[in-house]
């Protein structure tokens, strides 16, 4: 899908299933050039299958756009664009406008120094930019579990009127290495934050399609982001007791008969995830493993003591749904047509999708009617103007241009 002839903004996906980097990145952004129609591209975002070589997929695309380019990106668990899905390949989007401005910066020590990082990132930004809307993307290695203070961090710095989206870079859930790219730079335990500015505001956008199937449970025994009680009780019984009936209904497993370290329960505690009751909707959480000599359960962020959670499940059609509604609610947004933009999509939701996945990306595509690429993420950053909290789980996030 090719952006309008003569839109102030474009935007243009590609993609490859090469299993070579160098050539998997080459491929998608060619691609990507040939369908964008401009002299120019002002920026770039790529997602890189894990098993790739990231230094020689990033090398490659930055062999093909302009030098001037901004180019971010991260390892992904699985890649997209409005054409396709891929388990092991490279999607890119590129964006020419004559209405946004990007601006990128790159701060490595993410997990021991979250403010730190944000910090380092924001001072290399520059701070003379003459637009008068501004957001944000933020992409962050996917193991520092620091989702919730990331997204705080960059809140504080920004301001509270800048908006911004972005993802956690995830691995096939290898759980090993998540690195994100900036221009000629990859590395781990690190941040990379694009600063877009415009005539007119980006959009974002966030829907997830999870409903609760417990009743409130308070953390009472936590130590950052392991929960070892809900109510007094050890987290994972509680958790069990919660999910054992509908597990045994629509997969016919025993929950109680499942190792906690195998990887059938590794894909129920992402199918039944927590949340978060914020009065008119619930912030999910994923507790990615169980600790069984503790029968605890440790969560992708830090839970604070006190806080109300709900075990959550929501069906194939749920989150096809969800999905698209995000995608409809980006188009509501907007003033004009979209030239295109990034969605950042929570592996989680593949637990549940399964071969399915492919039609919430559909969805999306229906909804949308304009070129996008996203990749599966370890937990998604949504921090839209007033809201006091930025990261998710199993969500669909959207971050999209107006032409």
């Amino acid at each position: 899908m090719s952006p309008q002839s003569g839109a102030s903004t474009g935007v243009a996906t590609g993609t490859s299933v090469a299993t070579a980097g160098r050539r998997a990145g080459r491929e998608a952004t060619r691609t990507a050039r040939d369908r964008l129609d401009a002299e120019r591209v002002d920026f770039c975002q790529v997602f890189a299958a894990s098993a790739l070589d990231a230094e020689a997929v990033l090398a490659a695309v930055r062999e093909v756009v302009d030098a001037e380019t901004t180019v971010v990106g991260c390892s992904a668990t699985g890649t997209f664009t409005e054409e396709r899905t891929m388990d092991d390949g490279v999607a890119v989007a590129l964006v020419t406008s004559d209405s946004f401005r990007f601006d990128a910066a790159m701060a490595t020590g993410l997990s021991e120094n979250v403010q730190g990082a944000v910090r380092d990132a924001v001072r290399a930004l520059p701070d003379d930019v003459d637009y008068p809307y501004q957001s944000a993307i933020a992409l962050h290695d996917g193991l520092s579990g620091i989702g919730e203070r990331l997204a705080l961090a960059i809140q504080r710095r920004l301001g509270p009127h800048v908006g911004f989206a972005g993802g956690a870079a995830s691995d096939d859930y290898q759980m090993e290495s998540t690195p994100v790219f900036c221009d000629d730079t990859v590395a781990d335990d690190a941040l990379a934050l694009v600063l877009v500015s415009g005539e007119q505001r980006a959009v974002i956008s966030m829907d997830h399609g999870h409903e609760p199937v417990s009743g409130p449970r308070v953390v009472t025994d936590v130590s950052g982001n392991v929960v070892r009680e809900l109510d007094g009780r050890p987290a994972f019984e509680v958790w069990k007791d919660a999910v054992r009936d509908s597990i045994a209904e629509r997969f016919d497993v025993s929950v109680d008969s499942l190792d906690p370290g195998s990887d059938e329960l590794y894909m129920l505690l992402g199918a039944y995830e927590f949340g978060i009751d914020q009065g008119d909707a619930y912030k999910i959480r994923w507790p990615r493993a169980s600790v069984a000599e503790e029968g605890a359960l440790k969560f992708a962020v830090d839970i604070p003591e006190g806080t109300v959670l709900r075990v959550m499940y929501g069906s194939r059609a749920d989150q096809i749904e969800s999905a698209g509604r995000a995608a409809r609610e980006a188009v509501e947004l907007s003033d004009s047509d979209l030239a295109g933009g990034f969605v950042y999509d929570c592996a989680c939701r593949e637990f549940v999708l399964q071969d399915a996945f492919s039609e919430a990306v559909d969805a999306i595509d229906d909804g949308l009617s304009a070129p996008f690429a996203g990749f599966e993420t370890y937990g998604e950053l949504c921090m839209q103007m007033g809201q006091l909290s930025g990261f998710h789980n199993t969500s669909t996030v959207l971050f999209a241009f107006p032409e």
